[in-house]
């Protein structure tokens, strides 16, 4: 046994008053105070002690160097943020669980000066007096979509909350029953419904629903005729079902107001640029559509928000609910709304300054270049417990938006080597601990790693993590 394993006695660990004044915690003072090292070290001196009862306290650990490490360490994994950057290498590029829509720089900068100085976000600087919130995107919602007024909230649901709530309290809407979704958190449209105060009336079938199947439901309780942009899932085969246009029609005859839930927030067609068709806002508001409901992380590319627009007395309704305070957003999300908007003034530009639309484009090509240069740190970091391969892979565009159009890629599949130990899943549960948290998805006997979303300039933090990995 050398000198620095000799077993210790519980008598030799040193005071917590006395490691407070050893030079190794001068530093953690500083950073993280008094009362938190205090916190740390007398849970750090408990474990000794735990040891020398168990006859296993070495004279090494008692070194005040070596206990302001593990106190180091505790006190760096109690204060990491809850909140952290990780890479997202799912194949899913609006995901849900890791945020939905990046914001371009531009919102960056501009959410940046709102929290760091006071904003005009409830005063008219013409006036002088108090002013509207929503007149902050308002006039750009209404030059993009074409509609007359338009309102934000904090997200897509609840602008279907709120649009329900205010027209139809107490009084029915009529919906295809093919398009009563669930989303994700398990929200259903009949649910919203019922929060709202509305009755649900189903017409039509799960795959068919006719022109006729509205107009026969219409009676004096109508509030609403309502319809769902099923964006996340397609029926196919022997379907029928009825345009906002005609919809749109029906209502104006019957005196209804139509109202659209588009749910993915496209303002542009997709398809200038190569990828899949999705109904814009402005088509839904040309077609008729007397409300619009979308979100803003989705498509759109912008921050949570729920966006409605449509005719200007109906918009004034809906502000006039006192559930529209309780909906409202905050000055950080309009100021990073605002700048997105103004992107959409040139979409010949869009490409370069939208994230969403850039990380969208992206070739399989520049992908397959990308995991290329990759693939050896990755490879060199697990070693050979593990095999790493660069392979084709379809990426999806998530969020309910394009649900069944899949996006050629690239990117790394990780698999047991034969006869070596660990597992796939150990390893994504690895990869999950990382400063910056690697998450990819595990299938058919693989730890799938899909390059789409790693931005190329976040290429030399995603090298030096694997540089530093610990087996």
């Amino acid at each position: 046994m050398t000198v620095e394993s000799e077993l210790a006695r519980r008598a030799d660990i040193p005071s917590l008053d006395r490691l407070l004044h050893e030079t190794a915690f001068a530093p953690l003072l500083v950073q993280y105070a008094r009362n938190q090292v205090t916190a740390a070290l007398r849970g750090e001196l408990e474990a000794l002690r735990q040891c020398g009862v168990a006859g296993e306290l070495v004279s090494e650990s008692l070194r005040p160097d070596v206990i302001a490490r593990r106190v180091n360490a505790s006190l760096a994994h109690r204060t990491r943020p809850q909140l952290r950057p990780v890479f997202n290498l799912t194949g899913t590029v609006l995901h849900t669980n890791l945020g939905r829509a990046l914001l371009p720089d531009i919102a960056v900068h501009s959410v940046v000066r709102a929290l760091t100085a006071p904003v005009n976000l409830e005063f008219d600087l013409k006036s002088g007096g108090r002013g509207d919130r929503d007149a902050l995107v308002e006039p750009l919602l209404c030059e993009l979509t074409g509609a007359e007024a338009g309102t934000v909230v904090n997200n897509n649901a609840a602008a279907v909350l709120l649009m329900l709530n205010t027209l139809a309290k107490r009084r029915e809407v009529i919906v295809s029953r093919g398009e009563l979704v669930e989303i994700g958190g398990a929200f259903r449209i009949p649910d919203v419904m019922r929060s709202a105060g509305a009755a649900l009336i189903e017409v039509g079938t799960t795959n068919r629903t006719h022109a006729s199947d509205y107009a026969d439901a219409i009676g004096r309780r109508t509030a609403l005729l309502m319809k769902v942009h099923t964006s996340n899932y397609a029926v196919t085969g022997y379907t029928a079902s009825v345009g906002i246009g005609e919809l749109a029609q029906i209502g104006r005859t019957s005196g209804v107001p139509v109202a659209v839930d588009l749910g993915s927030g496209s303002l542009v067609n997709l398809d200038l640029w190569g990828l899949p068709k999705e109904p814009t806002v402005r088509d839904a508001v040309a077609a008729g559509a007397d409300l619009v409901a979308f979100s803003g992380d989705k498509l759109l590319g912008g921050p949570q928000a729920g966006i409605i627009v449509g005719r200007a007395d109906l918009i004034q309704r809906l502000k006039k609910n006192p559930l529209k305070r309780a909906l409202r957003v905050g000055k950080l999300t309009l100021a990073a709304l605002e700048p997105v908007l103004a992107l959409y003034r040139a979409p010949e530009l869009l490409a370069d300054r939208l994230t969403t639309l850039r990380l969208l484009m992206r070739s399989a090509v520049a992908i397959e270049a990308q995991t290329q240069r990759m693939l050896p740190f990755v490879q060199a970091a697990l070693g050979e417990p593990y095999l790493v391969t660069a392979v084709p892979m379809t990426s999806q565009v998530g969020s309910g938006a394009l649900p069944v159009d899949r996006l050629p890629s690239f990117g790394m599949s990780v698999r047991k080597a034969t006869g070596r130990r660990g597992s796939l899943t150990q390893l994504e549960a690895a990869l999950r601990e990382l400063r910056r948290p690697v998450i990819g998805r595990i299938a058919e006997k693989a730890l799938w790693l899909d390059m789409r979303c790693l931005e190329v300039r976040d290429e030399e933090e995603f090298a030096a993590l694997w540089t530093s990995y610990d087996r």
